[in-house]
Protein backbone atom coordinates (compact mmCIF):
# COMPACT_ATOMS: atom_id res chain seq x y z
CA UNK A 1 0.00 0.00 0.00
CA UNK A 2 2.89 2.09 0.52
CA UNK A 3 4.39 1.67 -2.48
CA UNK A 4 1.62 2.51 -4.17
CA UNK A 5 0.56 5.56 -2.32
CA UNK A 6 3.92 6.88 -3.10
CA UNK A 7 2.99 6.17 -6.96
CA UNK A 8 0.01 7.56 -6.32
CA UNK A 9 1.62 10.99 -4.49
CA UNK A 10 4.70 11.00 -7.10
CA UNK A 11 2.24 11.14 -9.69
CA UNK A 12 0.79 14.58 -8.72
CA UNK A 13 2.25 17.34 -9.88
CA UNK A 14 1.63 21.19 -8.88
CA UNK A 15 0.63 23.63 -11.57
CA UNK A 16 0.24 26.91 -10.22
CA UNK A 17 2.86 27.63 -7.64
CA UNK A 18 1.57 30.99 -7.12
CA UNK A 19 -2.41 30.80 -5.97
CA UNK A 20 -2.75 32.13 -2.54
CA UNK A 21 -5.05 29.03 -0.45
CA UNK A 22 -7.18 29.34 2.06
CA UNK A 23 -5.65 28.90 5.32
CA UNK A 24 -7.15 25.58 5.97
CA UNK A 25 -5.36 23.96 2.75
CA UNK A 26 -1.91 23.49 3.07
CA UNK A 27 0.42 22.54 -0.05
CA UNK A 28 3.83 20.58 0.04
CA UNK A 29 5.58 19.72 -3.13
CA UNK A 30 2.32 19.30 -5.44
CA UNK A 31 0.45 18.03 -2.49
CA UNK A 32 -2.36 19.28 -0.90
CA UNK A 33 -3.94 18.64 2.60
CA UNK A 34 -6.89 19.72 4.62
CA UNK A 35 -7.33 20.22 8.07
CA UNK A 36 -10.84 18.29 9.45
CA UNK A 37 -12.21 16.45 12.04
CA UNK A 38 -13.98 12.99 11.87
CA UNK A 39 -16.48 11.62 14.54
CA UNK A 40 -17.48 8.14 15.60
CA UNK A 41 -21.10 7.40 16.69
CA UNK A 42 -21.12 7.05 19.78
CA UNK A 43 -19.63 11.05 19.50
CA UNK A 44 -15.67 10.62 20.24
CA UNK A 45 -13.91 12.69 17.63
CA UNK A 46 -10.56 13.52 16.13
CA UNK A 47 -8.59 16.02 14.37
CA UNK A 48 -7.32 14.65 11.13
CA UNK A 49 -5.20 16.16 8.22
CA UNK A 50 -6.44 14.72 5.05
CA UNK A 51 -4.17 14.46 2.15
CA UNK A 52 -6.83 15.85 -0.87
CA UNK A 53 -7.00 12.75 -3.22
CA UNK A 54 -8.67 13.09 -6.02
CA UNK A 55 -7.54 9.91 -7.48
CA UNK A 56 -9.08 8.26 -4.60
CA UNK A 57 -13.00 6.80 -4.54
CA UNK A 58 -14.02 6.43 -0.81
CA UNK A 59 -11.60 8.47 1.93
CA UNK A 60 -9.59 6.69 4.48
CA UNK A 61 -9.03 6.97 8.24
CA UNK A 62 -5.73 4.96 9.28
CA UNK A 63 -6.49 2.46 11.83
CA UNK A 64 -5.77 4.51 15.18
CA UNK A 65 -8.25 7.18 13.75
CA UNK A 66 -10.78 5.34 12.89
CA UNK A 67 -10.56 3.10 16.53
CA UNK A 68 -10.35 5.91 18.55
CA UNK A 69 -13.63 7.25 17.14
CA UNK A 70 -15.07 3.68 17.21
CA UNK A 71 -16.21 2.73 14.28
CA UNK A 72 -16.92 -0.60 13.33
CA UNK A 73 -16.62 -2.22 9.76
CA UNK A 74 -20.54 -2.02 8.03
CA UNK A 75 -19.27 -4.29 4.86
CA UNK A 76 -16.38 -4.91 3.18
CA UNK A 77 -15.29 -4.14 -0.47
CA UNK A 78 -12.28 -4.63 -3.32
CA UNK A 79 -9.69 -1.28 -4.40
CA UNK A 80 -7.37 -1.42 -6.59
CA UNK A 81 -4.36 0.93 -5.89
CA UNK A 82 -2.43 3.09 -8.01
CA UNK A 83 0.14 0.24 -9.11
CA UNK A 84 -2.80 -1.80 -10.12
CA UNK A 85 -2.50 -4.21 -7.47
CA UNK A 86 -6.03 -4.97 -5.41
CA UNK A 87 -6.73 -5.39 -1.13
CA UNK A 88 -9.71 -6.01 0.36
CA UNK A 89 -11.03 -3.44 3.25
CA UNK A 90 -14.10 -3.00 5.41
CA UNK A 91 -15.83 0.34 4.84
CA UNK A 92 -17.79 2.48 8.01
CA UNK A 93 -19.24 5.73 7.69
CA UNK A 94 -18.47 8.94 10.01
CA UNK A 95 -19.02 12.43 10.57
CA UNK A 96 -16.46 14.28 8.67
CA UNK A 97 -16.11 18.44 9.42
CA UNK A 98 -14.16 20.41 7.25
CA UNK A 99 -13.55 24.28 7.31
CA UNK A 100 -15.58 24.46 3.76
CA UNK A 101 -18.65 21.96 5.03
CA UNK A 102 -19.27 18.93 7.05
CA UNK A 103 -21.74 15.66 6.38
CA UNK A 104 -21.56 11.93 6.88
CA UNK A 105 -19.79 10.01 4.60
CA UNK A 106 -18.58 6.44 3.89
CA UNK A 107 -14.67 5.72 4.75
CA UNK A 108 -12.60 3.24 3.89
CA UNK A 109 -10.79 1.49 7.74
CA UNK A 110 -7.12 1.40 7.22
CA UNK A 111 -5.12 -1.70 8.19
CA UNK A 112 -1.94 -1.33 9.68
CA UNK A 113 0.53 -0.06 7.83
CA UNK A 114 -2.01 1.85 5.63
CA UNK A 115 -0.41 5.39 5.41
CA UNK A 116 -2.35 8.87 5.79
CA UNK A 117 -5.47 9.86 6.18
CA UNK A 118 -7.34 10.64 2.14
CA UNK A 119 -9.99 13.00 1.09
CA UNK A 120 -11.89 11.20 -1.60
CA UNK A 121 -14.33 12.36 -4.45
CA UNK A 122 -16.82 10.80 -3.03
CA UNK A 123 -16.57 12.65 0.28
CA UNK A 124 -16.30 15.97 -1.74
CA UNK A 125 -18.80 15.16 -3.91
CA UNK A 126 -21.35 14.55 -0.41
CA UNK A 127 -20.48 17.89 1.34
CA UNK A 128 -20.94 19.48 -2.59
CA UNK A 129 -17.14 19.83 -2.75
CA UNK A 130 -14.50 19.83 -6.09
CA UNK A 131 -10.57 20.22 -5.92
CA UNK A 132 -9.38 22.58 -8.62
CA UNK A 133 -6.09 20.54 -9.65
CA UNK A 134 -4.80 24.19 -10.81
CA UNK A 135 -5.39 26.36 -7.79
CA UNK A 136 -5.10 23.58 -5.58
CA UNK A 137 -8.00 24.68 -3.65
CA UNK A 138 -11.29 23.30 -2.73
CA UNK A 139 -14.56 25.35 -3.62
CA UNK A 140 -18.08 24.82 -4.10
CA UNK A 141 -19.73 22.15 -7.03
CA UNK A 142 -21.58 24.20 -9.48
CA UNK A 143 -24.69 21.45 -8.75
CA UNK A 144 -27.21 20.15 -11.73
CA UNK A 145 -30.90 19.26 -10.63
CA UNK A 146 -31.61 17.45 -13.85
Amino acid sequence: MRCALACLHASLQCFDAGALLPASIFRSVGISYVEGTVRGPAGAETAVRFLIDSGATYSLLPEPVWRAIGLAPKREMEFVLADGTSVRRAVSECFLTLPQGEGHTPVVLGDPGDAEPLLGVVTLEILGLVFDPFRRVLHPIRALMV
